[in-house]
């Protein structure tokens, strides 16, 4: 897919085009793509979805972009991250608000647009605790293009049950991913606590076995040197350190 963004994505670099100008236009226009389309309902719908996938795709052009001009960076991450949020709140707010009059449906893209948010921030908050968190059998790129294809099949008259019971599915996918990268979290503080049970009980047995220590003489080997009225490496009488045989 990266090939395929290649040729549009160097034509912007030539422009003059920043990648960060791509992820800030692109979000508004998905924003602006939902609140103002969707609530119309009917076909409407179907023209919203159009919108919305143009100004989508701009998610896989602007990191392709940073790439082929050598501008990642962490403002450009940050702006990726967080702009994401803001287009599918803006997504699955509108379809709250456009289904309102429907209680499941609107339940479902509520939910789809809470346990969404946690899917990401389940991910960040296990890396920054050294945990790989990249797990999941629902990414948002995956619920996105799920959702976006049920709104619009409705906007060209599928019943709406359709999209209710697309959201409630991709709501429990989400779910199911927070799950999956809770449980990540959960192991790998097993191990810590296996790993700080094992020091504990290394230290447990050095207290209550001295001689074991490490650095300590054992009592034969000490009182065979303090017979000598010399230590092991320390010099005897003719100035040479004793050395063992």
């Amino acid at each position: 897919m990266a090939k395929i963004w290649q040729a549009p994505a160097k034509a912007l670099l030539r422009a003059g085009v920043h990648p960060n100008a791509v992820t800030i236009t692109g979000t508004i226009g998905v924003v602006l793509g939902a609140v103002v389309f969707f609530p119309k309902g009917g076909a409407w719908l179907f023209w919203g979805t159009l919108f919305i996938t143009f100004f989508v795709v701009t998610d896989m052009l602007d990191g392709t972009m940073a790439r082929l001009s050598g501008k990642t960076s962490r403002l450009g991450a940050f702006l990726d991250s967080t702009l994401d949020r803001i287009a599918d709140a803006a997504i699955f707010g509108a379809l709250v608000w456009t289904f309102r009059d429907d209680s499941a449906t609107a339940l479902g893209a509520l939910l789809c647009l809470t346990i969404g948010a946690v899917v990401p921030y389940a991910r960040a908050k296990a890396e920054s605790l050294g945990i790989d968190a990249a797990v999941g059998i629902a990414e948002r790129s995956d619920r996105l293009v799920i959702g976006l294809t049920a709104t619009g099949l409705v906007g060209l008259g599928l019943p709406q049950v359709v999209l209710t019971v697309v959201l409630w599915l991709l709501a429990a996918a989400a779910a199911v991913t927070v799950g999956q990268r809770t449980w990540r979290v959960v192991v790998a503080n097993r191990a810590d606590l296996d790993l700080a049970r094992d020091h504990h009980r290394d230290s447990e047995d050095f207290s209550h076995h001295p001689d074991d220590a490490p650095g300590r003489a054992h009592g034969d080997d000490a009182s065979a040197a303090e017979a000598d009225g010399t230590h092991a490496g320390e010099p005897d009488e003719g100035g040479q350190a004793s050395t063992a045989r």
